[in-house]
């Protein structure tokens, strides 16, 4: 009896989740459904002015105090509240790991404003980012209003970032696997049930604003031919080196910004705010987040040439408009420098090598994906993120060999998470710092690593934690010195909040030390 009771309580917390997963996807999606509404409305009508403006030269006065006073407004909010600044995947990130503290509604207010200003202006950036914020601060307002517990909040947040995603890109399944392949690198089941729900609903609500058609739509697609394959891993190379060069400018640039003495950090958006107007003049429809793009280069027929000036034109442009710290994201741009390439190696095989034209848009697709896995280092959040987003399930083998041939060659060139790269950079923790706060985190046993197959007591594990438990599969085992470890658990650890991420660094240390060591004895095994 006591077992069965356990059963059912356990189910009971399940579908009380469920339930509040539901909730936040219900809010998150109303809330990012208006805010993507209100940017796509608003930059119609910002690039009929900029039309507007090519014809009546006499008003670009007018529009550049109105850029001035727009910058003068987004410098005060991000000066009010800097967790706005960027896509917010980090300060997400790091409100998970107990390394920021974020007030939710100040910054889901000032995020929702600046969002809609910034990315509406024309700059090139995305609403993805933003979007998974405003999401997990929706989500952290309901946990605080139900007074959830630390973990309980977790959950919660992670739901609204999940959430957020779909609402964004109508895109669920890519929602939920952001959240665990991105954000906690880890799988329980009570986390993806909450925020497979929550996303699932954040998407029905965006469905009813947006209808059912995919974000990026082009098309019917034909599978591209086994006789074609070879060309995949040759992407993959070129896309991966690509997107480590698009890390390491995006990582430099707060040095290159930092040289404008003249301007604060908060008020950097003066640059690309006035840059913007002599490119909308002259290229108003090649403004913004480039879901526009992605459409134009899927039906022009335009030289390799051009392909490659509207590349380096989106790439330099989305740098400056993303490093001036206003609040948006990068995801969407760089799909759409995705995209461009894709389109380029496409045309290139065409030319060259005489492969059907029908097929440039299958590298197209081919590229996003794996553009976005070298950077973003999430690769099956990339697979399904590009099928979703362009409808087409057909393609997930071709996909599947760019994407994991660039995140090796990225990973073979020194990439790390862009968003944990940009995280480190944010709070540049204190990792000594006993703060007196409890909390639990998880940390996923890696099969054939050090812990694997191990018993608790076998390991010296660092002295200001201790495994409470086992998460396996649905159950969750009480620990003790001989429970014996296996790849794929999640160990709950007790520890203090704020030296959690030393703790999943030593340990992670203590995993790539034993793999190093293994790796040595190898080699002497070979030579000998």
């Amino acid at each position: 009896m006591n077992e069965e009771s356990e059963l059912k309580k356990i189910d009971g917390t399940k579908m009380q989740f469920i339930g509040k997963g539901l909730l936040v996807g219900l809010l998150s999606g109303v809330v990012v459904s208006f805010f993507r509404l209100l940017i796509e409305q608003i930059s119609e009508k910002v690039v009929a002015a900029y039309v507007f403006l090519r014809e009546e030269p006499q008003w670009l006065i007018p529009w550049i105090m109105g850029s001035l006073l727009l910058a003068l407004i987004l410098g005060k909010l991000i000066q009010s509240e800097p967790n706005i600044k960027g896509s917010g995947i980090p300060q997400v990130e790091g409100q998970l790991r107990g390394q920021l503290s974020i007030h939710w509604f100040s910054v889901l207010w000032k995020k929702f404003i600046g969002g809609v200003l910034a990315i509406s202006s024309g700059l090139f950036l995305g609403r993805e980012g933003p979007s998974i914020q405003l999401g997990a601060v929706v989500a952290q307002g309901i946990s605080e209003k139900m007074k959830q517990s630390k973990s309980e909040e977790k959950i919660l947040i992670s739901s609204g970032a999940s959430a957020g995603l779909a609402a964004a890109f109508n895109a669920p399944i890519a929602g939920l696997l952001f959240v665990l392949e991105e954000v906690h690198h880890s799988f329980s089941p009570l986390l993806w049930l909450t925020s497979f729900s929550a996303a699932i609903t954040a998407n029905f609500v965006s469905l009813h604003f947006f209808g059912l058609k995919p974000v990026l739509y082009i098309g019917e697609i034909q599978n591209l031919p086994l006789s074609y394959y070879w060309t995949l891993p040759i992407l993959g190379v070129l896309l991966g080196t690509a997107g480590r060069i698009y890390q390491k400018v995006l990582l430099a640039l707060p040095k290159w910004y930092g040289k404008i003495s003249c301007l604060s950090s908060n008020y950097y958006s003066v640059v690309p705010l006035l840059l913007i107007i002599p490119l909308g003049v002259f290229f108003p429809y090649f403004l913004g987040g480039g879901n526009q793009i992605v459409f134009y280069v899927s039906v022009s027929s335009v030289s390799i040439w051009l392909l490659l000036a509207l590349f380096l034109f989106r790439f330099i442009f989305s740098m400056i408009s993303y490093g001036s710290n206003l609040p948006g994201g990068i995801f969407l741009p760089i799909l759409s420098l995705g995209a461009i390439l894709g389109t380029i190696y496409g045309l290139f095989l065409h030319q060259v090598l005489g492969i059907d034209a029908d097929f440039i848009k299958n590298f197209l697709i081919f590229s996003m994906a794996g553009y976005f896995a070298a950077i973003g280092k999430a690769p099956l959040t990339a697979i399904v993120l590009v099928t979703e987003m362009v409808g087409n399930l057909a393609q997930l083998m071709s996909i599947g060999i760019v994407v994991l041939t660039s995140y090796i060659v990225a990973d073979c060139l020194g990439a790390k998470p862009i968003y944990e790269t940009l995280l480190d950079r944010l709070v540049r923790p204190d990792f000594g710092k006993i703060s007196g706060k409890k909390t639990v985190m998880t940390y996923s046993v890696a099969p054939g690593g050090l812990f694997d197959e191990q018993m608790i007591r076998d390991i010296k594990w660092p002295q200001e934690m201790l495994v409470t438990s086992i998460r396996r599969g649905e159950t969750e085992l009480l620990t003790h010195g001989d429970t014996v470890m296996l790849g794929g658990d999640g160990l709950l650890i007790l520890t203090d909040a704020g030296i959690a991420q030393k703790i999943r660094m030593q340990l992670q240390q203590m995993e790539q030390g034993d793999r190093e060591e293994l790796s040595h004895k190898e080699k002497l095994a070979d030579s000998d």
